[in-house]
């Protein structure tokens, strides 16, 4: 009985052995010689859950007499390497604490929002009830992205980014540099 455990065991490990060198093979890239996966081109859009979900809080918003304005989408990993320059190597204040390719902006997973006020000047300003129900429009709108999916960048604890909204789908920026994708959905047309 005891031999029959022990060969048990050893196939036991045998196999796990295996599962352990199949995910090193993963990261394998032969020209290289090392265990280092490849990156995959980020997608050139928004995700087509992202687009819905914004369109359903621009009406949602409208709705309550609070206009949006989305002032951002999906960056290219340019644009958010000049967005990075900003307040570090050219002059006006940081706004971005990521590198191209470390968003979820450059994934087609991220929205950034302002308000829009009657005169068509476009604000970013928290405290303002222009619609006066006693709640501030900014928190209305961050109050009718969660309910569609959307993590706040206000909840975040360093760096606080209070126009963004993401869906992460339980996505890493690693998994997505490494060609993870969200299951639900294809990505939008521009």
């Amino acid at each position: 009985m005891l031999k029959k455990i022990k060969g048990m065991l050893t196939f036991l490990f045998l196999i796990g052995i295996g599962v352990v060198v199949l995910t090193i093979a993963n990261d394998y890239t032969p020209s290289s010689g090392l265990f280092k996966r490849e990156e995959v081109p980020p997608p050139n859009s928004l995700h087509s859950t992202v687009n819905e979900a914004k369109n359903t809080l621009i009406t949602k918003s409208a709705e309550k007499g609070i206009e949006v304005v989305i002032t951002d989408g999906h960056r290219t990993e340019q644009e958010q390497n000049e967005l990075y320059e900003r307040g570090r190597t050219k002059a006006g204040l940081v706004v971005t604490n990521v590198e191209g390719g470390e968003s979820y902006h450059n994934y087609g997973l991220a929205i950034d929002f302002a308000l829009k006020l009657d005169d068509g000047d476009v604000v970013w300003d928290m405290k303002r009830d222009d619609n006066a129900n006693g709640k501030a429009d900014w928190m209305e709108v961050v109050s009718i992205a969660k309910d569609l999916g959307f993590q706040w960048g206000g909840d975040w604890t360093s760096f606080k980014d209070y126009p963004h909204l993401q869906m992460n789908f339980g996505l890493t920026i690693r998994e997505l540099k490494y060609g993870e994708r969200p299951d639900s959905g294809e990505y939008a047309t521009k």
